[in-house]
């Protein structure tokens, strides 16, 4: 099982970034996908999550209206677009897959650095 997140680095404030999580090893439509982050010295957050077909969504209120998150089933790949980037929102962020049908089947990325500078 593997989720490989990419895209992250290093942005002006009012910037925008693209991550991406590609998952392999597991029925990707059969999980929820999440993206949470972790600023330092700071506990971690969710930042938004995903159904499995893409319909539904739902996003910390800290992010609202400035990322949105997204999937292709296809590509068996999560997406969190970033717009309108602030310097509290550097972090390193995480790709999170939970199981739909089986309780406590879960995996996380190695998480990516984003930084947001002013």
């Amino acid at each position: 099982v593997q989720l490989v997140e990419s895209g992250g680095g290093l942005v002006q404030s009012g910037g925008s970034l693209r991550l991406s999580c590609a998952a392999s090893g597991f029925t990707f439509r059969n999980f929820v996908m999440s993206w949470y982050r972790q600023a330092p010295g700071k506990e971690r957050e969710l930042v938004a999550g995903i159904n499995r077909f893409g319909s539904t969504s739902n996003y910390a209120d800290s992010v609202k209206g400035r990322f949105t998150i997204s999937r292709d089933n296809g590509k068996n790949t999560v997406y969190l677009q970033m717009n309108s980037l602030k310097p509290e929102d550097t972090a390193v962020y995480f790709c999170y897959a939970n199981s739909f049908f089986s309780v406590g089947i879960e995996y996380w990325g190695q998480g990516i650095q984003v930084t947001v500078s002013s």
